[in-house]
């Protein structure tokens, strides 16, 4: 908060790029330009409480992009931002992906971020990746129960309301302790005995869509 917008800025170019320090405040300049910043000039003097938070973001990820990196991880990128910025915040990451070649890794509880903007999903619970694939697959056939748990779990504006929400019941595993079945079994409602004491491992659910699930492996093996 001490420092100005242009010297964080400028601070990661002097650690990792060779360039002298005219170059490095056009530089700066130009990816604030690049971000959606007007008066970009103006702003590298500027310091973040003068900064609104979607302006703080965009810099943010101005930041992120100097050293032109292949990947950008971004954990919950929209926390705190009202729904028109946060809007405008993911719409221009996508931008910058596709203009520059970069991927970027989200890492969201906001199932509608995922759903519009994800090309693959991972669902993580306890630590594990316990359900991957598409988005299209994950969304339209949920495999694990838990991915399942979240997604009825979600306020429908194109069907009637029918009575109350679905919930997952109970409380997530203490990770202080071991683990030894399915991290996911006290509060599945397809659990089975095995389930407490045997770790699952990947089944297919689909072409490149996976889920961690003891229930849908001995659903398999039934029907084969």
């Amino acid at each position: 908060p001490v420092m100005t917008i242009g010297r964080q800025l400028k601070e990661i170019m002097a650690a990792h790029l060779d360039l002298s320090k005219e170059e490095q405040e056009a530089k700066a300049i130009g990816l604030l330009e690049k971000v959606g910043i007007t008066e970009a000039e103006k702003r590298m003097a500027q310091y973040p409480f003068q900064l609104s938070g979607g302006m703080k973001q965009r810099v943010m990820i101005a930041m992120a992009l100097a050293c032109s990196p292949k990947l950008i991880i971004a954990d919950e990128p929209t926390t705190a931002l009202d729904v028109t910025v946060q809007l405008q915040i993911l719409e221009l990451m996508k931008k910058l992906s596709r203009e520059m070649g970069v991927s970027i890794l989200i890492i969201t509880h906001n199932l509608g971020i995922v759903a519009r903007y994800a090309d693959r999903v991972n669902v993580m619970y306890a630590g594990h990746i316990i359900e991957s694939g598409t988005t299209f697959d994950v969304f339209k056939h949920p495999a694990h129960p838990y991915t399942k748990g979240l997604i009825f779990s979600i306020p429908r504006l194109d069907k009637p309301v029918q009575g109350r929400l679905f919930a997952i019941e109970g409380q997530p595993p203490d990770l202080s302790r071991e683990i030894k079945g399915c991290p996911f079994f006290e509060r599945c409602t397809c659990a089975l005995d095995v389930c407490e004491r045997t770790q699952p491992e990947y089944v297919e659910a689909g072409i490149g869509h996976f889920a961690k699930c003891l229930h849908l492996q001995h659903g398999m093996e039934k029907n084969e």
